[in-house]
């Protein structure tokens, strides 16, 4: 197989789809692979790095898609690569297509057969190649919370963990999966007065016992988020349904009821956000605010912590790579069922129903014969 990885060009994606170490991986194993120059320097992995691992470095990102076989990325293509996929390309990355008709369309139109990160599933329902950005981007939040909650930040001027004498700030975490276990962790850490709100009561009871009591839990209905938002210092929006559309928890009205100065983090804004004031903001220009509340709305939030998230995310998608390289879509899924759950686009139609009943289109299962 001949395998490419692009630079990415999203707004301060620093990310790579592949290190130099799984690029020596897939050389060994008897792969061609071609790395566009300078593809991993924002995660100080430099183009000498990839030379030495095998790989061959070619001058420009449309050099990459002409010549591969399969694309190995880790954002969505923008419009600037929608002309370069090709009939038959593999391309594999985070799709988040339900947020995106645009670019699915291409993919139906252009044949690519795209396998998402975000939609490969195990038989207990986890999301393997989502949870290492799930820890990363629930940790940010809270770390992003706090920093806008500054006064020079135009936030309300409070310290989340407090001080002596003083009441500490209020976080309150719409979803306890891993975004909300890790935003949660971090607030609990840094000493915030925490809640956790979700639907489901087995995950509720696993939160209660795992912090010990050191986080209130609530279950999730319209009465009770209006409540614990109407309070709240920061809230982190949390929810994920996999590979759908996010659920809009937190409406318009919840987020005028906050003080002036409170922040919101959506970091289900990748899957159309759970906050009805949301949109997608960068990391350029990350926050806006609504009524007084500052939104920060970032799709890509690990793209900033860079080396410590591609190493992460690599750990967990090489094995996949390594099968497609080696096998070819048709059988590596197969082969492995939870790697046919990624496969979202195929010979021309969406193959993923949650995609294409958010979207309107139409679905097609995956049927190789």
């Amino acid at each position: 197989m001949i395998i490419g990885v692009p630079k990415e060009i999203k707004i301060s994606e620093n990310r790579v789809g592949l290190t130099e170490a799984g690029g020596r991986q897939l050389v060994a194993e008897g792969h061609k692979l071609y790395v566009e120059k300078d593809a991993g320097l924002g995660s100080r992995i430099s183009n000498e790095a990839y030379e030495e691992a095998g790989a061959e470095l070619l001058p420009t990102i449309a050099d990459v898609y002409a010549k591969s076989d399969m694309i190995v990325k880790v954002k969505e293509p923008l419009p600037d690569e929608y002309d370069l996929m090709k009939e038959n390309q593999i391309l594999y990355t985070y799709l988040h297509l339900a947020a995106e008709p645009k670019l699915t369309k291409v993919l139906c139109e252009r044949k690519v057969k795209a396998v998402a990160y975000e939609t490969i599933q195990k038989d207990n329902g986890s999301l393997p190649l989502l949870i290492p950005m799930s820890e990363v981007a629930g940790r940010m939040a809270t770390q992003v919370g706090a920093f806008y909650l500054q006064k020079d930040k135009g936030g309300k001027g409070i310290l989340l963990g407090g001080v002596t004498g003083v009441k500490r700030g209020r976080v309150v975490v719409i979803g306890g999966g891993i975004v909300g276990t890790n935003a949660a962790q971090m607030a609990v850490g840094l000493g915030a007065d925490v809640t956790v709100v979700d639907v489901n009561r087995d995950r509720l009871e696993y939160l209660d016992h795992m912090f010990g009591g050191r986080v209130h839990t609530i279950y999730s209905n319209t009465q009770n988020i209006e409540e614990q938002v109407a309070a709240a210092d920061l809230v982190v929006g949390a929810v994920l349904l996999a590979g759908a559309k996010a659920p809009t928890l937190v409406s318009k009205d919840m987020i005028s009821s906050m003080s002036e100065g409170s922040v919101v983090v959506d970091v289900a804004v990748d899957q159309g956000g759970c906050i009805e004031t949301c949109k997608p903001t960068s990391h350029t220009n990350p926050t806006f605010e609504v009524d007084g509340v500052i939104h920060y709305c970032v799709p890509n939030m690990p793209g900033v912590v860079a080396r410590t998230s591609t190493y992460a995310l690599t750990n967990a998608t090489f094995r996949y790579a390594s099968m497609l390289a080696e096998m070819g879509v048709e059988d590596a899924v197969a082969k492995d069922p939870c790697l046919r759950k990624g496969l979202n686009v195929y010979g021309g139609y969406v193959c993923y129903e949650p995609v294409a009943r958010d979207l309107g289109m139409e679905f097609k299962p995956y049927n190789p014969a």
